[in-house]
């Protein structure tokens, strides 16, 4: 399988079918939550052709951003373009040097201290406003993506992310016994914000379904006790997930960690239709699938540790397995575990992209 493809025929509306479950046939298309900068870049430039322009405020920069962005996921074969941004609720941030990032250095949420400690910090918050963003990229998207191909989005982080940055992780559990309702307020705020950011994401002409990301665990249980997700957070899922429900969208969600304790909370009450992100030492994608696969879609699944410090023999070997398990039980695409961070070498994604497209 050469890459990239020289005659892409991307079937967006197949690709929703095959993974809720309208189609008999079993063809498994792949399927990305994201591509770093610097693993992107040299497939852009090397194999593409095309010259590279990083992410700016400058519309025409974004603009041709943007258009080696769609090259990017045509030319790899994939049916749909993931895309995020989302409001900026200024959360503190921590950095430092990183040689393998596109922009040599990687931030993190700081887990100690957050902008939101007390009920005062909370009243005097500066709270970004929905009618003040710029969704001009997702427009752009919306009116250049290629006949077949669609749009797949969702504003960047959620509802608890959002609020273990905002108020930090320590932060939060202390307030989570010191003070609960300052809690929820923080949380239905961030909550509210984002309920507006999906109306008007959901007025997209080539939005074939939502696919928003908010990790909620670790490796052994969830970041905090299942019940007060279940109170603070799942019921934000919930809304969401009936949104784009009622345009006849899919909700597909990622989410790390160990999430046995409120995956059927996820299933039932929230309704995901889909789900994404898995570690072999948590439970590999095979093994989510035989317990929820006749309920929900299996998305991704090739653990990062094969894609990031295996060989390319590795990578090719996860995927076939994955695509002769759980896609011969339909309701499935291949892809990573988690993501394409900076630290993939760009030979391994090709590896496992190439892999899947010769299946196909």
């Amino acid at each position: 399988m050469r890459l990239p493809l020289a005659r892409p025929r991307p079937d967006a509306a197949e690709f929703v079918d095959i993974l809720q479950g309208r189609r008999p046939e079993r063809r498994v298309p792949l399927v990305e939550y994201l591509v770093d900068a610097a693993v992107m870049k040299p497939i852009v430039t090397g194999m593409l052709g095309r010259s590279w322009v990083g992410w700016s405020a400058d519309r025409e920069a974004q603009a041709a951003h943007l258009d080696n962005f769609i090259a990017f996921w045509l030319g790899l074969g994939y049916d749909v373009a993931r895309f995020e941004i989302g409001l900026d609720f200024g959360e503190n941030k921590v950095t430092a040097a990183d040689a393998t990032a596109a922009q040599g250095e990687r931030a993190w949420a700081d887990e100690h201290e957050g902008r939101i400690r007390t009920r005062a910090d909370f009243e005097r918050c500066a709270w970004p406003r929905v009618e003040d963003f710029d969704f001009s990229p997702f427009e752009y998207l919306d009116r250049h993506l290629p006949d077949g191909m669609g749009l797949v989005c969702c504003h960047a982080a959620g509802v608890f992310e959002h609020l273990s940055w905002i108020m930090s992780t320590e932060g939060l559990c202390l307030a989570l016994k010191d003070d609960p309702p300052l809690v929820r307020d923080v949380a239905d705020r961030i909550g509210g914000l984002l309920e507006g950011f999906y109306r008007n994401l959901l007025d997209l002409k080539r939005l074939v379904a939502v696919f928003p990301g908010d990790d909620m665990g670790f490796r052994t249980g969830t970041l905090i006790a299942p019940a007060d997700l279940k109170a603070l957070v799942l019921p934000w899922h919930a809304k969401f997930a009936a949104m784009a429900h009622g345009r006849g969208l899919p909700y597909w969600l990622h989410s790390c960690g160990n999430l046995a304790a409120i995956m059927e909370d996820l299933i039932a009450e929230v309704k995901i239709d889909g789900k994404h992100s898995y570690e072999d030492a948590i439970l590999p994608a095979e093994d989510f699938q035989a317990r929820y696969g006749s309920r929900v879609a299996v998305l991704g699944g090739l653990d990062l540790n094969i894609l990031s410090a295996g060989t390319e023999d590795d990578v090719r070997r996860r995927t076939r397995a994955l695509i002769e398990t759980c896609g011969a039980h339909g309701r499935y695409a291949v892809g990573s575990g988690n993501s394409i961070p900076s630290y993939v070498p760009v030979k391994n994604y090709l590896a496992m992209v190439g892999q899947a497209l010769e299946m196909v």
